[in-house]
């Protein structure tokens, strides 16, 4: 196995079994799902980079949604399948391997897509411009961008995230949207218990992980460096979910 090889079976190894794979909490999906208002009495979604699937969960559990759910880890939608067994959900959900910027839908096959800590696969722009053709008339996008929340950023944060994925500010992505052609319905800056809700049992798995494993030393100090910057600069960044529907 090479070495990036290695590193990748690492850190998806110290991820199996999270109840999240990014920040967000069962309380912020129910405020996102408020905002977006009244759905049809069985509203189809779609859950992009559904990861263990929390949200598909939630959206079929208490949205009596029949939710499809995307991500391209396998063993991710094993874990949602056996939940949704367990739950009594099975009939609701549908799980597919697939990539966000190659999905095979019908234009119009949605009335909701929803994309929680995920969107910083694809960039948000090309989600904004990629999902809108999966919408039904009256559909929202709902979907999680990680911003600057600070004025000045120092310069710590500007490497690090320079180094991963480009911020930008909620005004910025406001702005995006709306000159992609969506009316913004809701905006909502998610609390720090979101990230503790990730960081938490992440930090946990972590510590318990044996180093020696191939390619598990480097996953460690990758997410290790993650959880210190978000504890030394946590007021410098955050999530922010975004509730749109296209204007036209």
């Amino acid at each position: 196995m090479s070495d990036n090889a290695a590193s990748h079976e690492a850190f998806f190894a110290l991820h199996h079994g999270l109840p999240r794979q990014g920040p967000g909490s069962d309380a912020t999906t129910r405020h996102l799902l408020a905002l977006a208002g009244p759905l049809p009495p069985r509203p189809r979604a779609l859950d992009l980079g559904c990861g263990p699937g929390r949200a598909t969960l939630l959206l079929a559990a208490e949205a009596g949604a029949d939710v499809t759910a995307v991500d391209l880890h396998d063993p991710f939608l094993n874990e949602l399948n056996a939940a949704a067994e367990a739950r009594g959900l099975a009939g609701s959900i549908t799980t597919r391997c697939a990539d966000m910027t190659d999905l095979p839908f019908r234009d119009g096959s949605f009335d909701l897509v929803w994309a929680e800590s995920s969107v910083y696969n694809v960039g948000f722009d090309t989600a904004l411009r990629a999902w809108w053709r999966l919408l039904a008339p009256g559909g929202t996008l709902v979907l999680t961008e990680c911003e600057w929340t600070a004025a000045e950023v120092s310069p710590e944060a500007r490497a690090f995230w320079g180094k991963l994925y480009p911020l930008r500010s909620t005004a910025d992505n406001t702005h995006a949207a709306q000159a992609a052609g969506y009316e913004v319905l809701g905006v909502y800056t998610q609390p720090e218990s979101d990230w503790d809700e990730y960081y938490g049992p992440l930090a946990e798995r972590a510590d318990a992980a044996d180093p020696a494993i191939p390619g598990m030393a480097e996953a460690l100090a990758v997410t290790r460096e993650e959880i210190a910057m978000r504890r030394d600069h946590g007021t410098e960044y955050g999530y922010t979910g975004y509730v749109l529907r296209p204007t036209t």
